[in-house]
């Protein structure tokens, strides 16, 4: 385990880095306003499992691969991007299913366009396919890790596991806050514009960013 101000010093620059709106956390903003708050909630549940699977890559070193090989980097890479602009252009090309607000929750917990499992496989998919992850995980936690402690690996591990946690509590606010101006929205028109454009746009673009990444 890693010494206690290790991990004090661990969850300081966990949360300044969490709190930082990223590629997760615009996809999670985007379902949450678009679908509400269980959609959303499920959003962030998807992309911390995501996460976990860079954390257990980390532990076991395969994050070294993908900053060694840029092979295999282009490979995730591609796959991910290539995923997040087929979501957005079939967002696009689709109408928004009609919202019931008579029986829509007060909290949005239903209707919206998506389910709960597809919101949780889109947050998985894009964060797992996101290199970016592996690479920031392989040059963060590192920074943490007593050598001359126990097992590096544990101490990854240990550390990786921290940060998920941080990861849902920091991206679960953001989830309840933004679904939270949903009920407004769905007085007016602005919601299926919201549903179909905007979140169409959105993932098109988080795609061509996470085609333009590089190893360095």
């Amino acid at each position: 385990m890693p010494e206690f101000s290790a991990l004090s010093s661990f969850l300081i620059a966990s949360f300044a880095l969490l709190v930082i709106p990223g590629p997760a956390v615009i996809f999670i903003l985007n379902r949450s306003v678009a679908d509400g708050r269980t959609i959303g909630l499920s959003a962030v549940a998807g992309i911390e499992s995501g996460t976990l699977m860079h954390v257990l890559a980390a532990t076991v070193g395969l994050s070294a691969v993908l900053a060694t090989s840029e092979k295999a980097f282009n490979a995730v890479k591609y796959l991910g991007a290539f995923y997040l602009i087929f979501v957005g252009l079939r967002t696009l090309s689709r109408r928004p299913a009609a919202i019931d607000t008579a029986t829509d929750s007060a909290a949005g917990s239903r209707g919206g366009s998506i389910t709960s499992g597809r919101a949780f496989r889109q947050g998985f998919i894009i964060n797992t396919l996101n290199p970016k992850v592996a690479l920031f995980f392989l040059s963060f936690l590192p920074q943490f890790i007593d050598p001359e402690k126990s097992s590096n690996a544990l101490q990854s591990l240990t550390l990786g596991l921290i940060f998920v946690a941080c990861g849902f509590l920091t991206d679960s606010i953001y989830a309840l806050v933004a679904s939270s101006l949903r009920d407004s929205l769905l007085k007016g028109r602005a919601l299926p514009f919201i549903q179909r454009f905007v979140a169409g746009a959105v993932f098109v673009l988080l795609g061509v960013l996470a085609a333009s990444a590089k190893v360095s």
